[in-house]
């Protein structure tokens, strides 16, 4: 059956542009429990725009099917008692941050980077040429990708907003501006840049995990995330063209997790079409000064949360060149559970998510075969895992997000200290695994994060 393609008059694009922004920020789709779960049929609210973050991985119901644009699965979060402190104040162990000690700030911010360098970036749209768009047919596949990567002389270029279709939320409140400037050069002192890719979760985009991409690209990596079009609620185009999810009803999370892999794969492609003095962006975007020298796909590394982590062992099997991987709370669906995998991987749970909760995780432990790891981010939830962890608490309002959500999304562990932690134990991982630079902080649990446990 064919499907047409959707062209939005201004009023639609508007509203179109609203929502997307709502679910990118919200990590709509994060959730893999509703991309497991059959479709209720239920309006989405701006609550239910969460793609339901309350609940976790582990309580996925039976099947594959991944749930239509416009859907949610009932909210049914446990009441949270007494959330009162500041989320910038220091929280004791178990005690959620405060979600009304201020009213909500006009401007959201996201943790500053940690690296040495600057950040610069620039999107890119590619076009696959050899590949019909498998949510389209008789369109070529098309991708919005962003590259974060070391920079110099960032000052003299303006710093970049989150690629998203809307900046500002109910209430006036305006999404972050990112530490990222857009097409600054890249800095020659890091050299050749080890390359990781990440895919965000169900329904989200790529610019869910912007807190911990640009922290990786201030420590001397090219990040590139990646919009999977058509599987996702608004990706725009240059020239503003939307194109939303395209999903027919009954469509398989193994299913979207085999497109992001061959996304992935074409994407490595365009990467050594830089490498090799090429200009794959469609428009012929100019790209940064220095970046054709400084990439390789000679060390990739590929990263995700939820439905994008749970696709990294998919790519890693149609990619080869792919060196090592993380699954952020992802459930997997399909081929790659049960295959053998020789390359490093590691997975990183929340609070309640682990191999004797999904059976997918037990499955792939038993088929990795090179390094692997299962850690659990103690007092973290599944949103814990993007941006919605410091975004939810400085403007819940904005969000639409109550209390009893906030908690079962993001659980009780400090947002700030948790997106420490996170940004250690991957570069740590990654570091490792593409640049053979050893730390024993993967050997066993740590003094200094006593929040991560190692799964034996």
């Amino acid at each position: 059956m064919k499907h047409a393609r959707r062209r939005h008059s201004p009023l639609r694009a508007r509203v179109a542009g609203t929502t997307g922004a709502l679910a990118v920020i919200l990590g709509a789709g994060v959730a893999p429990a509703v991309a497991a779960g059959k479709s209720t049929g239920t309006p989405m609210t701006a609550a239910a725009a969460l793609d339901d973050p309350a609940q976790a991985p582990d309580q996925a119901a039976a099947g594959d099917v991944a749930q239509p644009p416009g859907q949610a699965a009932a909210l049914d979060a446990a009441p949270a008692p007494g959330q009162a402190a500041a989320l910038d104040a220091a929280q004791p162990p178990g005690q959620a941050p405060a979600l009304d000690a201020a009213p909500a700030p006009g401007q959201l911010t996201l943790p500053a980077p940690t690296g040495r360098y600057g950040v610069g970036t620039v999107d890119l749209h590619l076009r696959d040429a050899k590949r019909t768009d498998p949510w389209v047919p008789g369109q070529q596949r098309e991708l919005m990708v962003s590259l974060w990567y070391p920079a110099t002389h960032t000052s003299r270029y303006p710093a970049a907003q989150l690629p998203v279709s809307q900046q500002v939320l109910p209430g006036g409140v305006t999404l972050p501006t990112t530490a990222g400037h857009t097409g600054a050069p890249v800095d020659h002192k890091a050299g050749k840049l080890p390359v990781l890719l990440y895919s965000p979760g169900g329904r989200g985009n790529r610019a869910t995990g912007t807190a911990l991409v640009q922290d990786l690209a201030s420590r001397g990596y090219l990040v590139v995330t990646i919009d999977h079009t058509h599987d996702t609620g608004d990706v725009v185009f240059p020239g503003g063209r939307h194109e939303v999810s395209m999903l027919p009803p009954g469509t398989k999370s193994r299913d979207l997790i085999d497109v992001r892999a061959a996304d992935t794969h074409f994407v490595i492609n365009q990467l050594a079409e830089i490498a090799r003095g090429h200009n794959p962006d469609v428009e012929h975007k100019l790209l940064p000064h220095g970046l054709t020298q400084a990439v390789s796909t000679k060390h990739v590394g590929m990263f995700g949360a939820s439905l994008g982590g749970g696709s990294v062992a998919a790519a890693m099997h149609a990619d080869h060149r792919i060196d090592a991987g993380v699954n952020l709370d992802g459930q997997l669906f399909g081929r790659s559970e049960h295959q053998r995998l020789d390359r490093p991987y590691m997975l990183f749970s929340s609070e309640h998510h682990n191999r004797n909760t999904d059976g997918s995780w037990a499955r792939l432990w038993e088929n990795l075969h090179g390094e692997r790891l299962d850690l659990k981010l103690r007092g973290s939830g599944h949103n814990s895992f993007v941006d919605n962890q410091v975004l939810f608490p400085q403007a819940p309002g904005a969000f639409g997000i109550t209390p009893e959500v906030m908690q079962q999304a993001l659980g009780t562990i400090d947002p700030n200290r948790s997106i420490e932690v996170q940004r250690t134990y991957v570069a740590a991982f990654f570091d490792k695994h593409l640049r053979h630079r050893n730390s024993d902080l993967l050997d066993g649990t740590s003094r200094h994060y006593p929040e991560v446990d190692f799964i034996r």
